[in-house]
């Protein structure tokens, strides 16, 4: 059933798929789809869940690892918010996928996408933020600036179908990350004696 809400997710915005949408796309009964889910937003839950799972997949543990590693032990100058072993294989799988994630983009907030990206917030960006030392008062403003402007630039790209290479689109994302070469450029204040 996750994969028939997300087929009809290509065809149409969420508010108008129903569960008779579902369950004939699925080939199940209505009851069938109630005896896995108390109501559609459990299944748009586990949908988007699913998406998620599918792009994970995208990373094998040794490239999450070494980027992830990094992290805590590269020199502040080398320390990136976005970094081609992460970028490389997220717009890929964009580009393989980009009309669900057009229509994502397009319904993310009936989608809860904001808070899909918590994990993100969670194990990339924050330990970067750590690093530089950056008042827990300033993160949450400093995680939703960067990530609504990362979301802006993939949405454009979708918009334009994909059309840019993933290298370019991964470049201007590193350069929106990375102002003079200085990772996150947090305030001088945060940074303080980093």
């Amino acid at each position: 059933m996750d994969e028939a809400f997300l087929s009809l997710l290509e065809e149409k915005d969420p508010e108008f798929i129903t569960v008779k949408d579902v369950c004939m796309r699925a080939g199940v009964s209505r009851s069938t789809f109630y005896l896995h889910y108390e109501s559609f937003v459990d299944l748009i839950d586990e949908s988007v869940e699913l998406m998620f799972e599918r792009f994970r997949g995208e990373f094998d543990r040794r490239t999450q690892d070494d980027v992830f590693g990094r992290l805590g032990s590269c020199s502040t100058d080398e320390l990136y918010l976005m970094v081609p072993d992460l970028l490389v294989p997220y717009l890929e799988f964009i580009r393989r996928n980009r009309r669900l994630f057009s229509a994502c983009v397009r319904n993310a907030k009936a989608l809860g996408m904001h808070e899909a990206y918590g994990s993100m917030e969670r194990h990339l960006i924050g330990p970067i933020l750590d690093r530089f030392r950056v008042p827990r008062s300033e993160r949450p403003y400093l995680m939703r600036f960067y990530l609504n402007g990362l979301m802006a630039i993939v949405e454009e790209w979708i918009r334009r179908d994909c059309g840019d290479s993933v290298e370019d689109i991964a470049g201007i994302m590193q350069r929106c990350c990375v102002p003079n070469g200085n990772g996150m450029a947090p305030s001088r204040r945060a940074a303080g004696s980093a």
